[in-house]
């Protein structure tokens, strides 16, 4: 299940960044920009709901790839 959260938690936040990039640059709606922060915003509380439910953190998701870093930038503090 781990493996599977942090696949998961690697492409919500790849598309936040695609979000967050298509705000700036005006490429949305404010209706889009509206639903598409709402979606992520669920997302990620469903993903904190899985992690609680199966007793992981979010530095349990991150995996080192050695001399490459970690596998997922640090989330901030909550």
């Amino acid at each position: 299940m781990k493996l599977v959260l942090t696949v998961v938690e690697l492409l919500r936040q790849l598309m936040e960044r695609q979000a967050l990039r298509r705000v700036e640059q005006g490429d949305l709606t404010e209706e889009q920009e509206e639903r598409m922060g709402l979606t992520l915003m669920l997302l990620s509380e469903r993903m904190t709901e899985l992690r609680e439910r199966y007793g992981l953190s979010a530095a349990d998701l991150n995996l080192d790839l050695g001399p490459l870093g970690p596998l997922l930038p640090p989330e901030p503090p909550e």
